[in-house]
């Protein structure tokens, strides 16, 4: 049977700082949910937890007081509306999070691709070629892989964020030098550990004849049998409205049944 679109675990709110969007709040996202038939919703706001030390700017606000603030989200019959965040790992492949906090989450996105933020997340040298970012995606991914966090209620978000690169040239060429070797090897740990990969709606928005740069990562996943989650990473309504097609469109470009979703506990 083809996946079924029931699911966006990977949704941002007005308290992600970057969203700051008062019409997307939880209310608003429920009523997504309920529009589209969904079962599964997640609220991933950006989140750095105050015990672990080098937040940047932008996170040091977005500790769980702050993003507790959304608590407790709205419910409704038939659809599960679980409180889950986004943490963030430095260029020292430090997480957010230390694992006691685990517990009080439903879901935990952690995404290893936010290259953007040089100095923080990746050191200037790295980001100044695309060898340099294609070491750290496979580094990053590698690191989180080897910790000690509950993977059965962990995502890899965006695998194939454009944020990889500043420039759309670079970041395909990113994704080409990714060692297929290296990726079996490491989405078969992931699956062996229960994680999920995200279809990124984002990630999931590029022209027929970038398909297959794209989607590689993705088809060598589903080989390796890791299983998949859909997230729209909305941080405006705007993004909830575009996700359904984004989703199915990826959905038959790699050929998704039931048999290769990630399923939440």
């Amino acid at each position: 049977m083809r996946y079924v679109f029931d699911n966006d675990l990977h949704i941002h709110s007005f308290l992600s700082l970057c969203s700051k969007d008062e019409k997307q709040n939880p209310e608003s996202i429920l009523q997504y949910a309920i529009d589209n038939g969904l079962k599964t919703i997640a609220l991933t706001n950006h989140y750095w937890d105050s015990a672990v030390d080098g937040a940047s700017g932008f996170y040091s606000v977005q500790n769980f007081d702050w993003i507790s603030r959304s608590k407790p989200l709205p419910q409704t019959e038939g659809i599960r509306f679980l409180f889950g965040c986004e943490t963030d790992m430095d260029k020292n492949n430090r997480l957010g999070m230390p694992k006691s906090r685990f517990d009080d989450f439903d879901f935990v996105v952690i995404p290893t691709t936010h290259l953007h933020m040089k100095g923080f997340t990746i050191t200037e040298q790295d980001a100044s070629t695309p060898e340099g970012r294609a070491r750290v995606w496979i580094e990053r991914f590698e690191s989180v892989l080897g910790m000690d966090i509950p993977f059965k209620k962990v995502g890899f978000a965006h695998l194939a964020c454009p944020l990889i690169a500043p420039d759309r040239s670079v970041y395909l060429k990113v994704l080409e030098l990714l060692p297929e070797d290296k990726l079996r090897t490491m989405f078969t740990k992931c699956a062996q550990l229960g994680a999920g990969i995200e279809l990124n709606s984002s990630d999931m928005s590029f022209p027929e004849d970038e398909a297959e740069t794209v989607l590689r990562i993705f088809r060598i996943a589903k080989e390796c049998g890791c299983k998949f989650y859909l997230g729209s990473d909305a941080h405006h309504p705007k993004g909830l409205t575009e996700a359904k097609d984004i989703f199915e469109r990826a959905i038959d470009l790699l050929g998704l049944t039931e048999d290769d979703k990630f399923e939440l506990i």
